[in-house]
């Protein structure tokens, strides 16, 4: 198959650029890319806050992360596909623009759906922005090695948005409230517009399928009833009625998307892809490690805000272990596994978040943070870091750079999709232990030490021990509130357990099919500018 290079403004190709004008794009992507990981990592550290002022119940809060990972994920495909046809820095810049606009939009809200509905435009936008910065990156460095260098870089960026995220929101709600989390994306996406415009090639396919609406209506359906199924499944039931309807209504979505996927002429999710393993395994890989990923930063927010009662910025520091192992392990992996093969990096990936995950499972109330708290936290990181380099760029190996732009986007929905069912079951998980651990205790509590509203939250909200822990007392009752706030956090920490258990299960589970169904061995005679395409059976 022939493939034909994307074409620049300049008349000049992509992969015409000189060196240096190659590296200052890649850090005006790579800026891009990093404000809309940051917005993520931002948000968590802020959700105590905006479940006090917001009197935001577990399923509000999991809405304020997931409302921009529904959105996110849902329009990726649509999105990858209309950069190819109109311009990928065009939309990086339409799209940087919304960001902007958006967060101020969140910025100014003042209720619960206000700061949905803010962070769902978010993800619209964010959704414009990503597609974008892989295809490139894949358009502008083609030559396998220098590839393999800048995806590494661009997925080390996740790393340092995880780094820099809590300890910058942190900071910001020392000294402002929460509303300063939604600021501070505003000059960063000014800046990120600049850098674009003054170092990024304009970059489009020269043919283009038509849109497939029918599609992208299908996915982002079915996606939404299945996430929106787990977070209320708390409330309702597992097995109730409602949770039910939905889980099947979900699975109907998503069947009928696939039906329609294989048999439309032009799909927006190519699902004949699937049929090359080293396209479906990783991209199975990535879905998994950030289901568990996502999850697992959603606990530690409840752990460290909620059990452990650390301010914001206090939060941020001590998240740094993570942060720092993401952002030293994925340059690292990306370019070991063009020596020892895609797999055994998968696999070795796959199972140290297992293992951190296992042992952030141990953790309890008296747990000393230097410790296992520490390593499960180090070796999350490693792990994340060890499975997303390496597969993102097999991923994008196996896609013509005419494609780049929604083989991208693929792997971006496979991380979102993750991210949001990781968010959703994890937190659901946690939320259902804990209620069943100390709702009858709550009821009980006379309305001295809590009052209904309070009641309510406590009951199914584990990071609001934050506000009990604040609220004044009758000192006569001091020892009886200190004896609920210690039940609270052990309930917290049983749900995080069975959380963290399912994680584990998940994680092996699909390190062993990678590990019997992928190639070992490192890929020879690869190259991007071939179209590459191995076979089905390799």
């Amino acid at each position: 198959m022939t493939v034909s290079t994307a074409s620049l403004g300049s008349g000049q190709t992509a992969a015409e650029l000189p060196q240096r004008a190659k590296v200052a794009a890649l850090i005006a992507i790579c800026l891009a890319e990093l404000l809309v990981v940051l917005d993520n990592t931002l948000v968590n550290v802020a959700l105590p806050s905006m479940a006090v002022q917001l009197q935001a119940d577990m399923s509000g809060l999991q809405w304020i992360v997931d409302a921009f990972t529904l959105a996110f994920s849902g329009l990726l495909l649509a999105m990858g596909h209309l950069g190819d046809r109109f311009g990928r820095r065009l939309f990086m810049i339409i799209g940087l623009g919304g960001v902007a606009v958006m967060s101020a939009a969140g910025a100014l809200s003042s209720g619960l759906g206000q700061v949905i509905a803010a962070r769902a435009g978010m993800g619209v936008f964010a959704a414009v922005v990503f597609p974008a910065t892989l295809a490139l990156i894949t358009n502008i460095f083609t030559a396998a090695r220098e590839r393999a260098a800048a995806i590494a870089l661009w997925t080390a960026m996740a790393g340092i948005a995880v780094a820099i995220g809590p300890t910058v929101g942190g900071w910001l709600l020392e000294y402002f409230s929460w509303h300063s989390v939604f600021w501070i994306n505003v000059p960063v996406a000014l800046v990120g517009i600049g850098a674009v415009l003054a170092t990024v090639p304009e970059s489009r396919a020269d043919h283009v399928d038509r849109l497939d609406r029918i599609g992208i209506l299908l996915s982002l359906a079915g996606v939404t009833a299945l996430v929106w199924s787990i977070i209320e499944a708390p409330k309702h039931g597992w097995f109730a009625t409602e949770s039910l309807a939905g889980y099947l209504l979900s699975i109907a979505l998503l069947a009928a998307f696939v039906a329609w996927e294989l048999r439309v002429p032009a799909p927006v999710l190519n699902m004949r892809l699937f049929r090359n393993r080293r396209f479906a395994l990783p991209s199975l890989a990535i879905t998994v490690s950030y289901f568990s990923a996502f999850g697992f930063l959603f606990l530690i927010t409840q752990y460290f805000q909620g059990v452990k009662e650390l301010s914001p910025f206090e939060f941020g520091i001590h998240s740094l272990p993570f942060a720092v192992a993401v952002g030293f392990g994925a340059p690292i992996a990306t370019m070991l596994a063009q020596r020892v093969g895609t797999t055994a990096m998968l696999v070795s990936g796959l199972l140290i978040l297992a293992a951190a995950m296992y042992i952030a499972g141990r953790t309890t109330v008296e747990t000393p943070y230097l410790g296992p708290v520490v390593v499960s936290m180090i070796l999350m990181g490693l792990g994340f870091a060890v499975v997303q380099g390496p597969a993102t760029e097999s991923i994008m190996g196996a896609v013509p750079l005419e494609e780049a732009g929604a083989g991208s986007a693929v792997n971006d929905t496979t991380r979102e999709v993750g991210g949001a069912l990781g968010v959703a079951l994890l937190g659901s998980i946690m939320t259902s232990v804990y209620a069943g651990k100390i709702g009858g205790r709550i009821d009980a509590i006379p309305a001295q030490i809590m009052n209904v509203q309070q009641k309510e939250l406590a009951g199914n909200t584990p990071i609001s021990i934050i506000g009990i822990v604040k609220a004044p007392v009758n000192p006569l009752l001091a020892q009886a509130k200190a004896d609920l706030i210690h039940a609270m956090k052990v309930a917290a920490m049983q749900g995080a357990e069975a959380a963290s258990y399912v994680a584990v299960g998940t994680l092996v589970v699909c390190a062993v099919i990678v590990a019997a169904t992928l190639p070992w061995g490192p890929e020879r005679g690869r190259s991007i500018l071939m179209g590459w395409r191995e076979s089905d059976e390799d």
